[in-house]
């Protein structure tokens, strides 16, 4: 698992169309990038700032990395459009879309780990799986009292509350940390 010394990025990460298994199809693609990733609980939210009938799934995602966040931009750009999303659409950003993924900030000093989750984005819903993160990142007590949504990947769960998930190298296989 990842510590508070651990640099990368931090990710908001939504779907509101076919969203679990949208939701699934974004965290195996990241794990073909990234050997490991450390998520929030996924939680199921109303859209915020557009006309839908579709709720989100949003999840926030740690990515240890010393990847350019040029790079990182490219691979979460590929993985929308692979994903079916039309990123020329000048109204894509107020339309149902089947992957969304933002870089929140970045994580370069323990000190970024306490940061209030206002500093970090505007887009409120995300506060409580900022701080679920953080504090799991940190070892510290969080209690959210929100339940969190499975999510599958092959025979894995995950959703339900903060985890790291492993992907080994040689196998290609994924696994929660424990």
């Amino acid at each position: 698992m990842p510590s508070a010394t651990s640099k990368g990025y931090l990710l908001g990460i939504g779907s509101n169309l076919s969203p679990h298994r949208n939701i699934s199809a974004i965290i195996d693609r990241l794990l073909n990038h990234f050997p490991q990733l450390t998520l929030s609980r996924v939680l199921l939210i109303p859209p915020v700032g557009m006309n839908s009938d579709h709720d989100f799934l949003n999840v926030v995602v740690f990515i240890e990395t010393t990847r350019a966040e040029q790079e990182l931009k490219a691979i979460c750009n590929d993985i929308e459009t692979q994903l079916g999303r039309d990123r020329q659409d000048p109204a894509s950003k107020i339309k149902d879309r089947p992957a969304d993924l933002d870089i929140l900030c970045a994580i370069q000093q323990q000190q970024d780990w306490s940061r209030s989750p206002n500093s970090i984005t505007d887009e409120y819903f995300l506060y409580p799986l900022l701080q679920e993160i953080c504090a799991y990142l940190t070892h510290q007590p969080y209690d959210n009292p929100q339940q969190g949504v499975d999510i599958h990947i092959g025979g894995l769960t995950f959703g339900q509350t903060a985890t790291t998930i492993d992907r080994d190298a040689a196998t290609r296989d994924k696994g929660i940390a424990q």
